[in-house]
């Protein structure tokens, strides 16, 4: 964790900040500003933003718990806030929030989807499976066919787990 950062639970007035950081990503899926106010009140207890010592937000991890599979987190989306990257503070989130949430809901797994062309969250979250000694497996979600505005990459599945206890 990079020094002179905290790892908390969104708040409501955090949702510009991180639809700032999702939309400079230059990788994410922008979603609407609308919906990361919903996720910072509705998934606030599966994700987490990193604070400078200002409190203001530098990078986050949204997440939920999937329905089908409760003892299962998917991880929505991650960004870091440009000068931040380098640091290590993606992994620091991620294994922050799966720690909190461990210990909230006794999760097993961790899910996500990733398009084949991002290779920093291949290595983020490869990467992850082996700190936590999970083994990962790799499956096309949804084909690129399935979306509207045509021209985006298939969605990958990453399934992860069972975690290593004390995740």
């Amino acid at each position: 964790m990079p020094e002179g950062l905290t790892l908390e639970a969104p708040r409501i007035e955090d949702g510009a900040a991180i639809w700032r950081i999702a939309r400079d990503s230059g990788t994410l899926d922008l979603n609407s500003s609308y919906s990361y106010l919903l996720w910072c009140r509705d998934f606030a207890a599966t994700s987490v933003v990193a604070r400078n010592a200002q409190g203001k937000p530098v990078g986050f991890v949204t997440g939920y718990l999937r329905p089908q599979r409760p003892r299962t987190l998917v991880v929505w989306q991650v960004a870091v806030d440009r000068a931040w990257r380098g640091r290590g503070l993606a992994a620091a989130l991620l294994d922050g929030l799966t720690a909190r949430v461990a210990e909230q809901s006794d999760i097993h797994g961790v899910e996500t989807t990733i398009t084949p062309d991002n290779t920093a969250s291949n290595r983020l979250f490869t990467s992850f499976a082996e700190r936590h000694g999970a083994p990962v497996e790799h499956e096309v979600l949804f084909d690129g066919g399935l979306f509207p505005d045509g021209g985006h990459e298939p969605e990958v599945l990453y399934r992860i787990g069972p975690l290593a206890a004390g995740t």
